[in-house]
């Protein structure tokens, strides 16, 4: 250990070594060449931030950017972690954000971006998977994958753009009227744009995406996964699109504390308000298991509406769901299942059902029980 007055000296000299060794290293111009090549990296994205890719040339895009957050450089190389952020023109109340590598050289003209991909960790965009097509339809833009027909993104938007007036009079509260489709190439293609495998998504006809309990709700997207889609009645695919579309306009009204059987049920709620379709047509599944004795003791949990466990489970929580709201709405009125549905995204359900309904969990299980065995028998 070094004291009093030999470390003071020990402190100085330590300190005109350093001072004098920064000195000897090329002086005052050595500190701003590595400034300047950053700023030369830094203006060549902002080059490539006002040149969408070639694939998505007839996409309505506006506030293209990407946000640098660092910069690595290694002579005439760089790679830059960027944030870009997008609008869709006429779709999107917020920006789409999407987390990017760039690969940079240097040459005699300066530095260029020469690669584009998703960040580690991040979930690629569809135009990752090659060229974007475009289907402009009523109150619907529909993306497209590569291969996908015209044909068949024109039915989707035809199908979208009769949804969304059907949400809108399920949902009278304020959204924004339209929603954005996306079709990927198959299911391969669906599953790496949501980040999860395949077989999560086997099943399923179509999901959404984006975040719960925000406003103005992030850009939100319906994403379809072609060959279930396409194995649909037009019955079914008019109820696919309807109850996706319900989860966009109710998202900013929807949290962690809104139980899933409420977010489920209100969409099929919606999807099946103007269907014509009985109890007992559309839920074969809680039918069978009514008429087999088997009555649900209680609302379905959260847990219950997870993919890739039974089926058969799984469908008999959807169907519970869908009439539960729809007893809401018989007995309460359509206009107070919508207000229990915004109250249960601000605070806790039995909360809720005592502001909105005037009843408590139990009575509420109970009727649902008693509707299921006059109406599934």
């Amino acid at each position: 250990m070094v004291r009093g007055p030999v470390r003071a000296l020990f402190l100085l000299l330590a300190a005109v070594l350093l001072a004098g060794g920064a000195a000897g290293c090329g002086g005052p111009g050595a500190a701003a060449r590595p400034d300047a090549a950053e700023r030369a990296v830094r203006e060549a994205v902002a080059r490539w931030s006002a040149r969408p890719p070639a694939a998505l040339a007839a996409v309505p895009l506006e506030g293209w950017t990407y946000g640098v957050t660092s910069v690595r450089r290694d002579g005439a190389r760089a790679v830059v972690g960027a944030e870009l952020r997008y609008r869709l023109t006429g779709y999107d109340a917020a920006p789409a954000v999407s987390a990017r590598t760039l690969s940079l050289s240097e040459d005699g003209d300066g530095w260029h971006v020469t690669g584009d991909r998703p960040a580690p960790g991040a979930l690629p965009q569809l135009w990752d998977q090659g060229p974007v097509s475009v289907v402009r339809g009523d109150h619907a833009l529909v993306l497209g994958g590569r291969g996908r027909s015209r044909e068949s993104l024109e039915e989707v938007a035809v199908v979208a753009g009769r949804a969304v007036p059907e949400v809108s009079a399920a949902w009278p509260r304020p959204w924004a009227g339209r929603v954005v489709v996306v079709v990927p190439a198959d299911l391969d293609a669906m599953a790496a744009l949501l980040g999860r495998p395949a077989d999560s998504y086997r099943g399923l006809a179509a999901v959404t995406t984006g975040l719960v309990g925000v406003s103005p709700a992030p850009a939100d997207r319906v994403v379809v996964n072609p060959q279930a889609y396409e194995g649909l009645s037009e019955l079914g695919r008019q109820v696919v699109l309807t109850h996706e579309s319900t989860h966009v306009a109710t998202r900013s009204a929807t949290t962690a504390s809104t139980p899933l059987w409420l977010s489920e049920g209100f969409a099929d709620w919606a999807a099946y308000r103007s269907a014509g379709r009985t109890p007992a047509q559309a839920a074969p599944a809680l039918r069978r298991a009514v008429g087999r004795g088997e009555l649900p003791s209680a609302l379905p949990p959260n847990e219950a509406f997870t993919f890739g466990g039974d089926a058969q489970a799984m469908a008999r929580a959807y169907e519970g769901a869908w009439l539960a709201c729809r007893l809401i709405a018989d007995r309460w009125g359509e206009a107070a299942l919508v207000r229990l549905y915004a109250e249960a995204g601000r605070n806790s359900l039995p909360t809720a059902l005592r502001s909105t309904l005037g009843t408590d969990l139990a009575d509420l299980t109970r009727t649902w029980q008693s509707s299921l065995r006059e109406e599934l028998r």
